[in-house]
């Protein structure tokens, strides 16, 4: 019996018609051969994230049908939301889980890659662990230079230029990420956009955090959106608890946390009370548990 396993967590940009994203669901689990672990939806951000895990042989597979029928369905050209993307299907990483090297998440990464490119003419940039140009080893960066350079820049596999409906792909392989929000009591953007920049480790905030000041134009508010790239110093609790120190120096409350997708351990629950880690992180949101790692 193969113990490898791989995960992961292909970002599409569709978050308003449950359905569209269910035939990219039915197209990755029928590749796959079993249930993903998680869906999770957003209207504003337009935007969905699906996590699944399984061998390496079985998750390009899924990975690469969840492309074509998001390739399929999808067109950019129609699309807005909040959250920075570069194509109807913005990101895959991979990330090793179990009996799996970093490298083989990489050499995976731009099988996948090539696949995409040469079956669907996307142009393939490779992100994180998996780059091959330097300047694109941050994803952010990746993003900002598809998006805004004068020239095309160079993809790593494909054409030099954006598919008329699918736009340009991110593949990459990484280390666990913990994707985290807090919704604040305010419509005020450059509240967010403030605390945001407070948390951004490149700021000198939250090691390992990325984050966004954004608007929820469905709940008439404003979010706080993080990412953490390095969950074994800054925790989920660890964010919240900064932002609600920042919110409170402007007069205003949060509301509840937000997980998208799947925190990695039990251990990066650690932080808030009983309560709060029960409702927050089930064990269906513990990849761990799901695995029965521990």
């Amino acid at each position: 019996m193969d113990t490898s396993l791989i995960e992961c967590v292909p970002n599409f940009s569709e978050g308003r018609r449950p359905e569209v994203v269910a035939s990219i669901v039915a197209a990755i689990e029928n590749a796959l051969g079993q249930p993903v672990l998680d869906q999770h939806l957003d209207p504003d951000h337009h935007r969905s994230v699906i996590t699944f895990v399984g061998s390496p042989e079985a998750v390009g597979a899924a990975a690469l049908a969840g492309i074509a029928q998001a390739v399929d369905c999808l067109d950019l050209s129609n699309h807005s939301g909040v959250h920075p993307r570069i194509g109807v299907v913005d990101v895959v990483p991979f990330v090793p889980v179990r009996n799996v090297t970093m490298a083989e998440c990489v050499a995976l990464a731009h099988w996948v890659g090539r696949q995409v490119s040469a079956r669907h003419h996307l142009p393939v940039f490779c992100y994180g662990e998996a780059a091959c140009q330097a300047e694109y080893r941050d994803l952010a960066a990746l993003r900002r230079a598809v998006r805004t350079a004068l020239t095309f820049p160079r993809p790593d596999f494909g054409p030099p230029r954006l598919h008329p409906t699918a736009g340009a792909l991110a593949i990459g392989a990484r280390d666990y990420l913990i994707a985290f929000n807090v919704e604040l009591e305010t419509d005020a953007l450059d509240i967010a956009q403030s605390i945001a920049r407070e948390l951004r480790a490149a700021q000198g905030g939250l090691p390992g955090v990325k984050a966004l000041g954004l608007r929820l134009a469905s709940r008439g508010t404003v979010q706080v959106s993080c990412n953490l790239t390095d969950v074994r110093r800054t925790r989920p609790a660890d964010v919240f608890y900064a932002v609600v120190a920042a919110a409170k120096r402007y007069g205003i409350r949060v509301r509840r946390p937000e997980l998208v997708g799947l925190v990695p351990t039990l251990e990066a629950t650690l932080g808030f009370d009983a309560a709060t880690r029960s409702s927050l992180f089930p064990d269906e949101k513990v990849l761990s548990r799901r695995l029965g790692l521990e």
